[in-house]
């Protein structure tokens, strides 16, 4: 029997005499970790054959601590030294290694081999048949892609760090990324895939970029899923006529946010052409909240920039909002966007509400990452090769293994009902984690659910 069913098989005959919930196969915490826990063991160990750590053990208990949210590599050592039976149990961690030995062993490790892992809970995703319920505009995945800030620090940086020398002549080092997520206008979960870290390369005299980063994160994705049927959505800087022929060249679609006073000439063009009564405009009401219209104009095949109006059109929306309580009337919420698809009277509406639902890579995402629990931004560890870029890919897959509990999970829905918040949730987690042996996941959050019936307490010399 395989390490996957051993692990599977141990957590399911310990929840037997749980309260009954049903749960999705492969899709709750317990089957995810294994999952992730097979695909560790199958990364290349850099290290000697006799090494005392194996290499799966040091990834999943990084892992580990992101999935716990431990708020630093100390508070994490202190529940290695203290109370390991759970990280025994619930990841499947055989040798714990210390907040050192972690760092020298996790810094070796090139992050792409770490790619496989998010292959394999979207394949679980794929598997499960949940995907169909976030697609839109003819079965298309809408995938929003942004950059954000890891690192910054005058202090503390490696060879890899960006630099920005600042006008005090101090010197800052800092480290982005770029993520995407699978996002949806009627879904607040998101499924983010694989981050591509933005960092100084190897070789180069120059300071990478978001552009060039996004253009690898284009390749690796494309790679990795062929014949996925995506839209792209991003924020203004991407609507550039280069990144449009990155988008085109991997067979996707696009729905990225413009702005007056960066296409100035297009918006030109269009009030030009509604002048002339060659713009389409439709208002519609909006189907839950009386007293509000939505507004929209549009014009296809418009030149995006006057440089390359005769190699590349695109078809341009405009949407806003008014409002109107007796005799006051609002306009508000005005957005414009440009895409590849081909604009109607009877997709405006969905068109504008998959734009829209870029803020989910801000708020759901980013926003979560930093404020609810994940820290992202606090420094784990630069090391000197890959220990950041490490890190940030863990931080990324527990993320992405809380979002798919959160999205099609009875028992994790059931366990944060019965919480304030997320932080809530997290903190209850890692308190039972503390006080009891738990032998999965599964035992700790029907606890949280349900209350204590069977489960073991430890007992300490």
């Amino acid at each position: 029997m395989s390490t996957l069913k051993k692990h599977l098989n141990r957590h399911r005959q310990s929840g037997q005499t749980m309260r009954t919930i049903k749960m999705r196969a492969h899709l709750n915490a317990d089957a995810l970790f294994a999952t992730i826990r097979e695909d560790f063991g199958k990364v290349l160990d850099h290290r000697a054959a006799n090494a005392s750590i194996p290499l799966a053990d040091a990834l999943m208990s990084a892992f580990a601590m992101f999935s716990l949210k431990d708020p630093s590599l100390l508070a994490f050592d202190e529940r290695r030294s203290e109370r390991p039976e759970s990280l025994h149990g619930v990841y499947g961690v055989g040798v714990i290694p210390s907040d050192t030995q972690m760092r020298t062993i996790l810094d070796e490790v090139a992050p792409t081999q770490l790619r496989s892992a998010f292959r394999s809970v979207f394949h679980q995703l794929q598997r499960g048949k949940v995907l169909p319920k976030m697609t839109c505009l003819d079965g298309h995945l809408l995938l929003a892609i942004d950059g954000t800030g890891i690192h910054s620090s005058e202090h503390i940086g490696a060879d890899y760090c960006l630099t920005r020398e600042r006008r005090d002549g101090t010197i800052e080092y800092h480290l982005q990324m770029v993520a995407g997520a699978f996002v949806s206008p009627d879904c607040s979960e998101v499924v983010s895939i694989c981050p591509e870290l933005i960092r100084q390369q190897d070789g180069s005299t120059k300071n990478d970029c978001e552009r060039n980063a996004t253009r690898r994160f284009l390749a690796d994705f494309r790679r990795e899923h062929p014949h996925l049927k995506v839209i792209v959505t991003e924020d203004g800087l991407s609507a550039n006529a280069p990144h449009i022929k990155d988008l085109m060249d991997h067979d996707l679609r696009y729905i990225l946010s413009a702005k007056p006073g960066d296409h100035a000439y297009m918006f030109s063009l269009v009030d030009a052409a509604a002048e002339r009564g060659e713009v389409t405009e439709l208002i519609l009401p909006d189907e839950k909240k009386a007293g509000r219209t939505h507004c929209f104009r549009f014009l296809n095949a418009v030149p995006l920039n006057k440089v390359s109006q005769d190699e590349l059109r695109v078809n341009f929306l405009e949407h806003w909002e008014v409002e109107t309580r007796g005799e006051e009337v609002k306009v508000r919420n005005r957005f414009s966007w440009v895409t590849d698809l081909a604009i109607t009277a009877d997709n405006a509406m969905e068109i504008m509400r998959c734009g829209r639902a870029r803020w989910r890579i801000e708020n759901e995402t980013f926003n979560t990452l930093k404020n609810q629990g994940y820290n992202l931004g606090h420094n784990y560890g630069l090391g000197k090769k890959h220990l950041s870029a490490v890190f940030m890919h863990l931080m990324l897959l527990a993320f992405l293994v809380d979002q798919v509990q959160q999205l099609c999970c009875p028992l994790f829905q059931a366990a944060r009902a019965k919480v304030s918040s997320k932080r809530s949730l997290w903190e209850r987690i890692r308190n039972y984690f503390h006080t009891f042996i738990a032998p999965s996941m599964e035992r700790i959050l029907r606890m949280i659910a349900h209350g204590f019936e069977g489960l073991q307490c430890p007992t300490y010399d």
